[in-house]
């Protein structure tokens, strides 16, 4: 989040631009995603290989994924019709990475 706060400030265009980046790199991870059709749950398991990013620069991330989802057309849209929360989980260990497990809704209840 940090790194996006500082480009934003510099240059709304480039913000734009990093922000692009940023979701076409995602991309590559989610394109093999089902389309969803119902409203959505999603479990992000942030792993991170220290402790010395806050969790809340680290979760800033969803912001990207789930506009990724949306331009790839896995969701319709990421408002609160189309995904209706979302639980944070923070692992330490080696590597850094995003493990999302998303759970489609049926008639309010989890399929």
């Amino acid at each position: 989040m940090n790194e996006y706060i500082d480009v934003c400030r510099r240059n709304r265009y480039a913000a734009a631009n990093f922000k692009s980046g940023i979701e076409s790199e995602i991309a590559v991870y989610l394109k093999d995603l089902p389309e969803f059709t119902k409203p959505i749950r999603i479990h992000f398991y942030w792993l991170e290989g220290n402790k010395k990013r806050d969790i809340d620069n680290v979760a800033f991330a969803k912001k990207f994924i789930l506009d990724a989802m949306v331009k790839l057309g896995k969701l319709k849209d990421d408002s609160r019709r189309f995904v209706t929360g979302f639980q944070d989980s923070f692992i330490y260990g080696d590597k850094t990475e995003c493990i999302i497990e998303i759970l489609e809704q049926n008639d309010g209840k989890d399929l």
